[in-house]
């Protein structure tokens, strides 16, 4: 309170008038004239550094509330946490800081805000410190309690605030070169705005978060640490994605939200990027990266080099380890913050994380499945690799009586997998065993990659997963041996780690798993293969999405079809694809008349006469002419039209990739976008964050699982 005396006597020297000087006597004139003076309310704000400037951001009111709350209580706030932003970040009141609770993320600075002044380049507002604010109350409590004006302070930095009236309060900053005379500062240089209270300047205040959460989405990014244009990390396009979720429930599930059904989706970021160039890969890779063009060098070292990590061995292995070592971390740390939570879990990626996420759910492992596989068939389960020697192998196959003949003639696995049924039979084998034995050892050559080197599969958890279904891929062996399954489908060998979890759904965005699994060798998806513990998926992209690859055609290769629209947010397409469709509709519709009446018209003049009494015989007659021939037409004009065949065409099997359901899922693209198509292009792969109809996409799927609908189904 020193600073706050100095200042009331100094302006007790330039007022005549007696005025007090400590806050008993402040206590003693508001109680006289109480109704003058009303204190302000506090609100809390936090620092982040955006485009290397600090900007200060409020809380929202509910986590604002808690925290006054907290400050308010009486007891010591040294040791002090309070979550907020849904508790995604906690708050260490005696610190003043704010630390991010699943992420790796800078502390930004917290601070109980009440008096403002305008910035320096743009219009918002900065927060004065809370030792000068509690300075300037005071001194306005003063000036209205008095109701003596024009009170002059100097702030710790040497910046001079003039009370003029409670309507007019300016701020200037010191003049340079005052310190070094020793002179004050003078009222020089363009005033700034000064306020009172939150509720005095223009910043939006969000009301905050339901408490309630149904469900948890795990979001994965793709290549390079930026994720969108204005080369945003995958916390802020993330928080985007949340923030679209929340305006949505409040339009489209508003019924549910009245009637206290729903809560909230929480979307959580995982980051793999930073890990992965952490390995000090990018020390190796600048000591070969050519002086010239440095930026794109740096570039492409930092973000396409992703895809090529991905396809090797060891930095696969990083990848795919640091995706579900972080999910199965942040799934325990969530359910430690929130013991309530009994909803599902469902996983989003993007771009190559998609293709990441995909290749994990392959391989993970249902274990009743799984066990009972093993029972039935252990001669094809290979998860221990080829470490078994021949009398294990023959224990395993209960052959083990024919070890001392194999050992007799000198015969080991290498020899006995090049062995035939005749070179058997001379040995004395029976013809069961002998059918044991070349299955067995056929089996393991498809699957070791002895006859097909260039491609290596990948771990056994690969194999045995994709086995136990009733058939990945299926393609013919060179040598005769009938059909097997490709399981190689030129994956790097890596072990996949498995999830703590089974999750729901799997969201694709701007994917390009169908491009790699074709890369890979794969012909065709098996339509009865589903995930071992995953139920739903769905491909979602954008029509000029370059990086975008469907899936479909690879479940049903020999039907044509087009991928499912998503509707618009609103309701309806959007008015260029009505536009569109309509003048389509149109010039269809008369050329269906014009040939219509023509084809009429000709048969009126080549029509044989017909006696009068079949006049009406005749009239039926060629009024189920003109329906046969108008449903011809119309048969005709559809494959013209696919936009008429969505309504007549039965539903499209596409297998058991996603339940039975669609897979492939394509947004409407905007009217300026249709202008042209490649000038949208990578815009277009980084839409998904900020899409209505994309964000309402998932939240539909994801309620759909608890009974839940949208208020009014959209079209």
């Amino acid at each position: 309170m020193s600073s706050v005396e100095s200042h009331q006597e100094q302006l007790s020297q330039s007022d005549p008038s007696p005025s007090p000087n400590s806050c008993s006597s402040f206590e003693l004139l508001d109680m006289d004239t109480g109704s003058l003076y009303e204190p302000v309310s506090p609100h809390w704000f936090y620092c982040k550094i955006i485009d290397s400037k600090e900007t200060w951001i409020p809380f929202n009111s509910e986590d604002s509330q808690q925290l006054e709350e907290a400050y308010g209580s009486g007891k010591d706030c040294n040791g002090r946490v309070v979550p907020t932003d849904g508790g995604r970040y906690d708050v260490h009141l005696g610190e003043r800081m704010r630390y991010a609770v699943y992420w790796d993320e800078l502390a930004s600075e917290v601070r109980r805000c009440t008096w403002f002044y305008k910035g320096d380049k743009d219009n918002k507002y900065v927060p004065y410190s809370e030792s000068f604010s509690q300075v300037l109350e005071e001194t306005y409590m003063l000036a209205v309690t008095l109701d003596e004006w024009k009170k002059k302070l100097e702030s710790p930095n040497r910046e001079i605030i003039i009370l003029h009236n409670p309507k007019l309060m300016v701020h200037y900053q010191p003049v340079a070169g005052s310190d070094e005379w020793g002179s004050t500062p003078t009222e020089q240089g363009r005033p700034r705005t000064v306020k009172r209270g939150v509720e005095n300047i223009s910043v939006d205040i969000h009301c905050g978060e339901p408490l309630q959460i149904d469900h948890l989405v795990f979001v994965v990014h793709g290549i390079g640490p930026a994720c969108d244009l204005r080369f945003r990390s995958i916390v802020q396009c993330v928080n985007d994605f949340r923030s679209v979720s929340l305006n949505l429930l409040q339009t489209h599930f508003k019924k549910a939200q009245e009637n206290q059904q729903i809560g909230r989706v929480e979307f959580l970021p995982v980051n793999w990027h930073s890990p992965l160039h952490s390995t000090g890969v990018d020390v190796d890779l600048q000591r070969i990266t050519l002086p010239s063009i440095n930026r794109l060098r740096h570039f492409t070292n930092d973000t396409i080099l992703d895809v090529f990590f991905y396809n090797s061995p060891t930095y696969c292995q990083t990848i795919v380890d640091t995706v579900a070592s972080e999910m199965n971390r942040i799934y325990t740390l969530f359910l430690q913050r929130n013991p309530d939570f009994k909803g599902g879990v469902s996983i989003a990626g993007h771009s190559l994380g998609s293709l990441i996420l995909f290749d994990i759910l392959t391989n993970q492992k249902d274990s009743l499945r799984d066990m009972d596989s093993e029972k039935d068939a252990p001669n094809i389960v290979m998860d221990e690799g080829d470490t078994l020697t021949l009398e294990e192998d023959l224990k395993k196959l209960q052959l083990s009586e024919f070890f001392n003949l194999f050992e007799k003639e000198k015969v080991d696995k290498e020899a006995l997998a090049l062995c035939t049924d005749k070179d058997l039979q001379e040995m004395g084998i029976p013809l069961g065993p002998r059918k044991k034995i070349l299955n067995y050892f056929r089996t393991r050559k498809n699957l070791m990659g002895i006859n097909r080197p260039t491609l290596q599969p990948a771990s056994g958890v690969t194999i045995s997963n994709i086995l136990k279904e009733p058939g990945f891929c299926s393609k013919t062996n060179a040598t005769g041996n009938g059909d097997y399954l490709d399981v190689g489908i030129g994956q790097v060998s890596v072990k996949y780690p498995r999830l703590i979890y089974k999750p729901e759904i799997f969201f694709a965005f701007g994917s390009p798993i169908g491009m790699f699994l074709t890369v890979r060798g794969l012909k065709r998806i098996d339509p009865n293969y589903k995930f071992p513990t995953c139920k739903g998926f769905f491909n979602i992209y954008h029509p000029f999405d370059p990086v975008a690859y469907r899936i479909e055609p690879m479940v049903v290769p020999g039907v044509e079809f087009e991928p499912m629209l998503i509707p618009h947010h609103k309701g309806r397409k959007r008015m260029h694809l009505e536009l569109r469709e309509g003048l389509t509709r149109m010039s269809m519709d008369l050329k269906n008349n014009l040939l219509g009446s023509l084809r009429m018209a000709w048969k009126s003049f080549t029509r044989a006469p017909y006696p009068a009494l079949q006049a009406s015989e005749t009239t039926e007659e060629t009024e189920a002419e003109s329906e046969s021939s108008s449903e011809k037409l119309s048969d005709v004009n559809t494959e013209e039209t696919p936009v008429t065949v969505k309504e007549e065409v039965p539903p499209i099997n596409v297998g058991m990739l996603n339940g039975g359901q669609r897979i492939d899922y394509v947004l409407q693209e905007k009217p300026i976008e249709s202008f042209n198509e490649y000038l949208f292009a990578l815009q277009s792969h980084l839409c998904y964050w900020e899409s209505e109809d994309t964000v309402l996409l998932v939240l539909k799927e994801i309620y759909q699982t608890q009974g839940i609908f949208l208020d009014q189904p959209l079209q």
